[in-house]
């Protein structure tokens, strides 16, 4: 074991994604246990409420237009591309939690299991998904942990990360057991002064179902069990406990195409491929958007289109309000990353990246799980297409294609956006707070404020750290 004196009490931070007020009760007795120890709070959030940026928001005490973080993805104007769900710890442009604690409080330590932006993060243990992808097109599971050898010591004790369990059609709780029983490892072998843990069990069925749908009970008392594994062993190292989430997901019916209105609007370029498909043309575009769930960042080439932009959008159904430079700024967007436009659906709605006007000229990445190639978010890639009649027959022959060494197209997700029943990404209503915001639940009232926001964690943790 290897065990750094700290001067500060050590904390264990458990982001439970999709978690709301009113979910904490009788189905959750481990979470509930810890706000019966101290408090909790709805939290207010940043705009755009989506996993990357919130992260951030959390671990800088910033908003976007500080830390660079404007979504899940966003276009390079230099590269002409958009990069989806990169992983550099490098991207974010403010000071993290775990470098003033360092310098704050003498032999702190940190581990960092699974949120975003990982990679070469300045902590002392990290873990985060990172696939092998061979030169035949497989893609093979497995994570990437700093220091190296970590990565081999858990997968001997924990078996291989499931990482088809972490997203896709087949997500499920067994990716977020794999990281819960990961954190409670590394709490007993490791005691870092920070433990930052991410159970995203809850995100799958609140995206496929919505969170009106009666079977979502079952989900909460699983991350629930996760949870409590991590709260258990924290209890153990004397630590604080603090569980909270990114976004709450609200019920949706309506995906809005934006990129396919800004084709037929004339703006938007694509190219013909020689197989016959259509790929989206970033850099021939007057103007396009990055859909990322209930927010889009529109970027245009000419500024001179851009109220004519603003125009056309304003009036697409389905779209609530267009937030131009000065309404960014506002709203703590204004970043060189960020959209010329933001987007930002109505509540019962969502943005697809949809650019095709025939499904015939659809990419041929549009129909499998590929969150790095796909220029937006995606959530029917939790779905298998229910127009494939046998799908277990489907998938089961091009695994085997895989095994016996041929190239293979798994092939297994549908183009109906309409399938997906919840969403996030805008702000929550005032009034809905208890259904549609993120929490803030700690084990210590010593740090309890009538309000919380995401930017306040930050400080509140260096608190807890004092205490």
């Amino acid at each position: 074991m290897t065990d750094r004196t700290s001067t500060a009490r050590p904390v264990v931070v458990i982001n439970v994604v999709g978690l709301t007020w009113d979910m904490i009760g009788p189905r959750t007795p481990h979470i509930r246990s810890v706000l019966s120890e101290g408090f909790g709070r709805p939290m207010s959030t940043v705009l755009p409420a989506v996993t990357c940026s919130v992260q951030a928001s959390l671990l800088t005490g910033r908003k976007p237009d500080a830390h660079g973080i404007v979504g899940n993805g966003w276009y390079d104007r230099d590269m002409a591309e958009v990069w989806f769900w990169k992983q550099s710890n490098a991207l974010i442009q403010s000071d993290r939690i775990y470098q003033t604690a360092r310098q704050r409080f003498p032999g702190h330590t940190t581990a960092k299991l699974f949120w975003w932006y990982n990679m070469y993060a300045d902590v002392d243990w990290s873990v985060t998904p990172r696939p092998s992808y061979p030169a035949d097109g497989r893609k093979l599971p497995d994570i990437y942990t700093q220091p190296a050898d970590l990565r081999d010591r858990l997968q001997q004790e924990l078996g291989p990360f499931p990482l088809f369990r972490f997203w896709g059609p087949t997500a499920d709780i067994r990716s977020s057991a794999w990281i819960a029983d990961a954190s409670v490892d590394i709490l007993k072998e490791h005691r870092p002064t920070l433990l930052l843990s991410y159970l995203p069990h809850l995100d799958y069925n609140l995206q496929r179902l919505g969170p009106s749908d009666p079977e979502l009970g079952a989900d909460i008392e699983l991350v629930d069990r996760e949870a409590g594994k991590i709260i258990q062993a924290a209890r153990q190292t004397g630590a604080h406990i603090v569980v909270l989430s990114e976004y709450g997901i609200t019920d949706v019916r309506q995906p809005v195409h934006i990129n396919r209105v800004l084709r037929e609007a004339g703006y938007l370029a694509v190219r013909r491929e020689t197989l016959g498909w259509e790929t989206l043309d970033c850099g021939a575009s007057r103007a396009f958007a990055v859909a990322d769930h209930q927010t889009a960042h529109v970027y245009i080439r000419d500024s001179r289109d851009r109220d004519a932009v603003q125009r056309l959008l304003e009036k697409t159904d389905g779209i609530e309000r267009v937030l131009d430079p000065a309404s960014l700024r506002q709203a703590g967007l204004n970043h060189r990353r960020s959209g010329d436009l933001v987007a930002v659906s109505a509540r019962d709605a969502w943005f697809t990246w949809y650019f095709w006007t025939d499904d015939a000229r659809a990419p041929d990445y549009a129909r499998t799980v590929d969150i790095h190639r796909k220029p937006g978010y995606d959530p029917v890639e939790l779905f298998v297409d229910p127009q494939i009649r046998f799908p277990r027959l489907h998938i089961a022959r091009r695994l085997l294609q895989k095994v016996l060494g041929f190239r293979y197209y798994m092939d297994v997700i549908g183009l109906d956006a309409g399938i997906v029943r919840g969403s996030h990404g805008r702000l929550p209503d005032p009034d809905r707070m208890e259904t549609d915001a993120p929490v803030f639940v700690c084990s210590d009232s010593a740090v309890e404020r009538d309000a919380v926001s995401v930017c306040d964690v930050h400080d509140m943790i260096l608190q807890l750290h004092g205490t």
